[in-house]
């Protein structure tokens, strides 16, 4: 872990930020070397062992768009952005396998050692993706978004973010699992440890997953250990039986 050296203590920034909605330059660079090192966080487990949004956070991160402005950024065929949010330069310090061709990830993103990043791909702001895993091609990292340990996101895997309302919770992937090619993960769905996505499985929260060893519904939330492949419900005969006009 790097030490961070602007003067600000991490512990006030909370404070700091409720105090008056927003962080001078000092404070803004301390809150984004505190996400990248994971010792902040916008999604968290609470004494439960439940994942929680942390409102603050996402807040503060807002404060960053609500700021406003424009800056241009050194990048192949030129960039212009938020100035709040700069793209993350790696260094082999990181101990992050990025491979050339057009990834970019946000400042404030968390992105452990042992990652490996394939072109192109898009992490936003205040994600966190654990050690071992994988970002592959065209994949999506949406701001906030919570990717565990050894997850595998594979080619144009979309996972997205949330930042409004700050008390909802963003998309969570817990450790070992995998995500199959075009599958996308929507309205803060949680994906238990060790699950498998077929590709082209899309969840949101109002998507029912049906357990055929169970025989029950999860919604919101795929269980551990699950493989879940695309599917249709069959509308039935009779009374519940809708036409299609024309």
């Amino acid at each position: 872990m790097k030490e961070i050296n602007t003067g600000i203590d991490i512990g006030e920034l909370e404070g700091i930020f409720a105090g008056k909605g927003g962080f001078n330059a000092p404070e803004w660079e301390t809150f984004l070397q505190a996400l990248e090192q994971g010792i902040l966080a916008a999604t968290i487990r609470d004494s439960l062992g439940n994942w929680q949004a942390v409102p603050w956070v996402k807040s503060a991160i807002l404060s960053g768009f609500k700021a406003g402005g424009a800056a241009a950024w050194d990048w192949p065929g030129g960039a212009v952005d938020r100035p709040a949010f700069p793209p993350r330069v790696f260094g082999l310090e990181d101990g992050v396998r990025v491979v050339p061709g057009g990834t970019s990830a946000r400042r404030g993103a968390y992105i452990a050692p042992g990652v490996v990043i394939m072109p192109p791909s898009y992490i936003n702001v205040g994600s966190h993706i654990g050690t071992g895993s994988m970002v592959d091609s065209h994949a999506l990292v949406g701001s906030c978004a919570r990717i565990g340990e050894k997850v595998h996101l594979s080619a144009g895997a979309q996972v997205g973010g949330v930042l409004e309302p700050p008390q909802a919770r963003p998309v969570v992937i817990e450790d070992n699992a995998f995500v199959g090619g075009l599958c996308g993960i929507f309205e803060g769905i949680i994906i238990r440890k060790n699950a498998v996505l077929a590709p082209g499985v899309v969840l949101s929260k109002s998507t029912r997953i049906f357990d055929l060893v169970l025989e029950k519904e999860w919604i919101g939330e795929v269980p551990e250990n699950a493989v879940v492949v695309p599917g249709a419900w069959a509308i039935p005969s009779g009374s519940n039986h809708r036409k299609i006009p024309g």
